[in-house]
């Protein structure tokens, strides 16, 4: 129903913007000499501002793809980030503006997992010929999500409600549920900067030997994270971690060889534990003498300092990077610097 709504939502808006378009304009005549001149001044500005506009417009929805993007282009394009920040991703859902944006950029870019189920049929009612569409989880590998010892799982409907709705139906297999956060990984992040950038080129080839460097010089960066997270794993006396959040970090511990135990899977809709869930996780603190609980970005951190306040362990931010505060986007804090973070973080909690 949500999605219909959307589709409709986007018809309403997309006439509305071209209705605002469409006011009248005044008679045209000969007028004085001194009209003319102010008619070729306003001339003048408008040809200025739509030099201003002529550049590339990406729309990206959450804040990972919009720092690559940032870097990659810098002020050669305008890139807008639908995702308000300190807003959380996973309940996010366009706003008619935000529909408008989408059909008005030259390239809109997406993850393509559980968060992003809406984009589908927006694009549907959309007229997709001059617009690039890139989603993340095309550019690399992808993992199915893991349900790991002591982790909750989502509600299941029993057997006899299962039983009713398939009742006289054809039962299809189920697809594998694939984890959408495929830039957590270092290795992945550079993946999906590099393919941007051959995207961002083909819209504006005028400017690609720009894009080619800030690429590479970001990629660069990211590159230096990886080792960094390498020599930390390689020499580390313990290689798991505990996440009292949701995690979105299963391609980063792959990555690394890192073992984990987290509350709940990296989309999940239910984040209140069970007492059961939180007492696991108590007990393999204890158990395995981990020194350091983590939680993720712009969450309340209720079950990470719960679960220190039982154990003596520090409760301390890991950062997934969908998205920062208010203040932190006001400051310009990239993907590098949260990974940085993670880094100084990680060490500690490894040893």
């Amino acid at each position: 129903m949500k999605k219909k709504l959307f589709a409709a939502a986007a018809a309403a808006a997309l006439a509305a913007a071209m209705m605002a378009g469409c006011g009248n304009k005044a008679a045209s005549g000969t007028g004085s000499a001194a009209e003319k001149k102010e008619e070729t001044k306003a001339e003048a500005k408008t040809e200025s501002a739509a030099s201003s506009e002529a550049k590339v417009s990406i729309v990206c929805t959450n804040f990972a793809e919009y720092d690559f993007a940032r870097a990659i282009a810098g002020d050669t394009a305008e890139i807008t980030m639908l995702l308000k920040p300190g807003a959380e991703s996973h309940t996010y859902e366009p706003s008619p503006e935000d529909i408008i944006r989408i059909q008005d950029s030259d390239m809109f870019v997406y993850v393509g997992g559980d968060s992003d189920e809406w984009v589908a049929d927006i694009l549907d009612s959309m007229d997709q010929s001059k617009m690039h569409v890139f989603k993340l989880m095309d550019q690399v590998d992808t993992v199915e999500e893991e349900h790991v010892e002591g982790m909750e799982t989502e509600e299941e409907e029993t057997k006899s409600e299962q039983d009713e709705k398939n009742l006289g139906k054809s039962q299809p297999e189920e697809e594998p549920e694939l984890d959408e956060h495929v830039w957590a990984s270092p290795v992945n992040a550079m993946q999906i900067v590099e393919k941007m950038s051959a995207q961002i080129a083909d819209i504006d080839p005028d400017h690609k030997a720009d894009y080619e460097k800030n690429a590479a010089d970001y990629i660069g960066k990211i590159r230096k994270l990886d080792e960094q997270f390498r020599d930390i794993t390689a020499n580390a006396a313990r290689k798991e971690i505990i996440v009292a959040d949701r995690f979105p970090f299963l391609y980063f511990v792959k990555e690394y060889g890192l073992k984990y135990y987290a509350a709940f899977p990296g989309c999940a809709s239910n984040t209140q534990p069970s007492a059961q869930t939180v007492a696991f996780l108590i007990d393999k603190v204890k158990e395995d003498q981990i020194p350091m609980v983590f939680h993720m970005e712009l969450s309340n951190e209720q079950m990470a300092n719960s679960i220190a306040e039982a154990t003596g362990a520090k409760s301390e931010l890991l950062n997934a990077v969908h998205n920062v505060s208010a203040e932190d986007f006001a400051k310009g804090v990239t993907y590098v610097d949260l990974m940085q973070h993670n880094a100084e973080v990680l060490k500690e909690a490894l040893n």
